[in-house]
């Protein structure tokens, strides 16, 4: 039982109630610290926003949906290092070696473990990333009006346009730490189940160890950059409801329906609009030398995306009522 359960039982008040009360002070407390760089940042602006910006991402990354989330994430280049040394314990190759980019990197694992975070940030971008980066997206307004406490944090002088901001660069943040966790267990349990040193590229040349952890890297950059315009999609939903729960499902439910009309044919002339089209285009970081048309487009389309809802969840939010 909690301290806040036990006052309430004290006082012979709802534990609900002595619940709310828990989460309002947090929020509070957050209000409190924001409102604290602002007094700190009254001369200059960047430091107010720089408080709140470390207040929100400190907030998401300590939570315990969060830290669930980035265990399921780096959980999933472990199953599939495992799942590729069974597979290959007899002799036998990895995957098909076809040519979408998954299997062409899984076939890769099992000459050079550095391929695992290919073939792992491959395997999670379609559905486990976005999902994860649409559960923090989706609650990230919708979530504080459904639990009574985004009235708190607008009570600091942070206005709604900055808290906006912090939020989705909170939400930036995630995609990249969501990435980083994906890399680096597998590059972990490649290290650890494979051998690994000079990497062939797609092209058939041969690069260093040392320019395959920067092309690693580079990978990882990329694919969080590829997310930011659904994060700025589900941040636009967040601001249409005061029910986090509806806000995610929302959210995870486009991504399903866009995914599922990217790959309709007869939908061809849409593809090059619809956000995940580019998502695997990192694979071409790994031709020598780099071909850059489809990750630029990629990166382009995501700016698109980011600038116009964006704007839309700022239109939304700066108008809303907030009565929670």
């Amino acid at each position: 039982m909690s301290q806040a359960e036990g006052a309430a039982g004290a006082a012979g008040e709802p534990a609900e109630g002595a619940a709310a009360r828990e989460g309002a002070a947090e929020s509070a407390g957050r209000a409190g610290a924001a409102e604290g760089a602002g007094r700190a940042g009254a001369v200059r602006n960047p430091l107010r926003t720089f408080g709140i910006l470390r207040s929100e991402l400190t907030t998401t990354l300590r939570r315990w949906r969060t830290l669930a989330l980035l265990g399921v994430l780096a959980a999933v280049p472990v199953l599939i290092g495992i799942a590729v040394r069974i597979e290959t314990a007899d002799g036998s190759s990895a995957g098909h070696g076809g040519g979408e980019a998954g299997p062409a990197f899984l076939s890769q694992v099992t000459n050079n473990g550095l391929f695992l975070v290919f073939a792992a940030l491959a395997a999670t971008l379609p559905v486990f990333l976005p999902m994860a980066v649409g559960v923090i997206a989706g609650d990230a307004i919708a979530g504080e009006a459904n639990a009574g406490t985004l009235r708190y944090l607008l009570v600091a002088p942070a206005g709604r346009t900055r808290l906006l901001l912090a939020k989705y660069a909170a939400t930036l943040g995630f995609c990249l730490v969501a990435t980083l966790v994906v890399a680096a267990s597998a590059l972990a349990v490649g290290a650890l189940l494979f051998p690994v040193g000079d990497v062939t590229t797609i092209s058939g040349t041969t690069i260093g160890f040392g320019d395959g952890l920067v092309r690693a890297g580079l990978v990882a950059v990329v694919v969080a950059a590829s997310l930011t315009g659904f994060a700025a999609l589900g941040l636009f939903v967040s601001t249409l409801t005061n029910s986090g729960i509806a806000a995610m499902a929302a959210t995870v439910g486009l991504l399903i329906t866009v995914q599922i009309v990217d790959t309709i044919p007869q939908l061809s002339a849409v593809h090059p609009y619809l956000f995940p089209h580019y998502w695997l285009s990192f694979s071409d970081l790994l031709r020598e030398p780099v071909y850059w048309d489809e990750v630029l487009k990629n990166l382009e389309l995501q700016a698109l995306y980011a600038a116009v809802f964006g704007s839309a969840a700022w239109a939304r939010f700066t108008a809303k009522d907030i009565t929670t």
